[in-house]
């Protein structure tokens, strides 16, 4: 019975929830998509083919049971939906909304392959897990026994709070330090509410908090808090820090050019109702200015549909490979492009005009020879063209910062890119007893492989703290 709800990929076609028009949505920062109603989760879950070598499964970073919660969402489980969900990955109502999907479990799904349209995974997971929070379903965490051993947790991102939520369900004590006012990493400040509303987040870090997750906020390890004092506290000690040294290009430090980071963490905090001086300057805010920003990622697309909600009189996007060679998710390049953003492919800048920005001169560009990843290579193609900007972005991507230097733990290995050498699987570092999971090891990398990098490092961490205790018991025996 149940397989007969399922395989309606021939019969039904693939639907998106609503998307708001371009018109509306480029005025405020809500959500572009609707939610899902009942009966449409369950016909667009029905389009599974319930394959027997799950690729969207395979390719899902934390290997969530994809076409289990398909086929539980058709049959109006939804509870039970919900609860597969969430036993891979800790936050599916972030994953469902900014996960890549075209890049990942959808770019994989087998009817996609046939010609019939993926299944639209990510807002199915959306729904089941919005739909779980409205019902009451997710449940307080309440551990069955709580365990003397503390973990600190440096970095409030989604590596971290991966890390805590499991350890807390475990029983450990834990405590997480932040640098910033609120808990959430760029899940809070870097990305905007159009893809990520911040109220999704902060009901996350409430229902952490009401667990017994204790944050330490406005923390900067290093100036605030030594990383040793940190280290006396606790058993264990997680580095989940995130990336957040900007790229940065020559000659670019004319006013009114500005980091990628900066301008998407104003625009954040003013939605949070926050002062921000340089918002409010004029700055940090894009309203009546032509912007470029530059860079072809994610980051990027955020921060030119930001820009064109901030009201810019125009938005440019520079890249300097062309549309097909983007790292950035092509479904986000297409929302940019309704609400506004001219792309110059192809392009990439060569110098600035005046002490506060008024142009970038554009280097055209064509695709060489292969590099060494196989992606051909841009070169100049020798003409320069003048665009005129009153405000630069620059959204290049961003390196690790200097952690043993800025900690004073010279015994914190690093790699020659500045990431934290840690073990594979587990996070080990080169200290005792202290791991590493997210950006921080990985480099500028997708929030799902933070979550899964968080889960590992709990994992890690649990069977660190039961063989310490072991060795502790065998200690005082003898």
């Amino acid at each position: 019975m149940a397989v007969e709800k399922m395989l309606k990929f021939v019969s039904v076609g693939r639907d998106m929830p609503e998307k708001r028009e371009a018109g509306d949505r480029r005025h405020d920062f809500l959500e572009i998509y609707g939610d899902f109603a009942v009966p449409k989760a369950q016909e667009q879950a029905s389009r599974c083919s319930q394959c027997g070598v799950p690729y969207c499964q395979a390719h899902c970073p934390v290997h969530h049971n994809i076409p289990d919660w398909l086929r539980l969402t058709t049959e109006g489980r939804l509870r039970e939906a919900y609860e597969i969900a969430q036993a891979a990955n800790n936050f599916p109502e972030f994953t469902g909304r900014i996960c890549p999907q075209d890049r990942l479990c959808e770019g994989n799904c087998v009817i996609e392959q046939s010609g019939h349209g993926t299944v639209t995974i990510g807002s199915v997971e959306r729904f089941i897990t919005d739909n779980a929070w409205e019902e009451g379903w997710v449940q307080p965490i309440r551990p069955s026994i709580e365990r003397p051993e503390s973990v600190g947790i440096i970095g409030a991102g989604p590596a971290g709070l991966a890390c805590a939520d499991t350890l807390r369900r475990a029983g450990i004590q834990v405590t997480v330090y932040d640098r910033y006012d609120r808990a959430g990493g760029l899940l809070t400040y870097g990305i905007p509410g159009f893809k990520l509303e911040k109220d999704v987040v902060m009901r996350r870090v409430d229902h952490l908090r009401d667990g017994g997750v204790d944050f330490v906020l406005d923390c900067n390890v290093g100036e605030d808090l030594s990383f040793d004092a940190i280290r006396g506290r606790h058993d264990a000690i997680l580095i989940a820090t995130g990336v957040y040294k900007s790229r940065d290009i020559d000659n670019a430090d004319a006013r009114g050019i500005v980091r990628a980071i900066d301008y998407l963490t104003a625009s954040n905090k003013k939605q949070f109702g926050d002062d921000v001086a340089a918002f409010d300057s004029g700055e940090l805010n894009a309203s009546g200015k032509r912007v470029v920003v530059i860079g072809g990622g994610d980051t990027a697309m955020d921060c030119v549909r930001t820009a064109i909600r901030q009201g810019a009189s125009s938005v440019k996007c520079l890249y300097r490979r062309d549309r097909a060679n983007m790292p950035g998710s092509q479904r986000e390049v297409a929302n940019a492009e309704e609400e506004g953003v001219e792309f110059l492919w192809l392009s990439a800048p060569e110098a600035f005009v005046g002490d506060r920005v008024e142009g970038v001169q554009v280097q055209k560009m064509r695709l060489g020879a292969p590099d060494a990843t196989g992606r051909r290579s841009p070169e100049p193609a020798g003409e320069v063209v003048l665009e005129g900007a009153d405000l630069v972005v620059k959204a290049l991507g961003f390196e690790p910062e200097p952690l043993p230097a800025l900690w004073s733990t010279p015994g914190l290995e690093v790699t020659r890119w500045g990431t934290v050498r840690a073990e594979f699987g587990s996070g080990r570092t080169s200290l005792d007893g202290v791991f590493a999971a997210g950006d921080i090891v990985r480099g500028a990398s997708l929030v799902v492989w933070a979550i899964r990098d968080g889960r590992e490092c709990a994992a890690a961490i649990l069977q660190y703290l039961s063989q310490s205790v072991g060795a502790s018991s065998r200690v005082a025996a003898e």
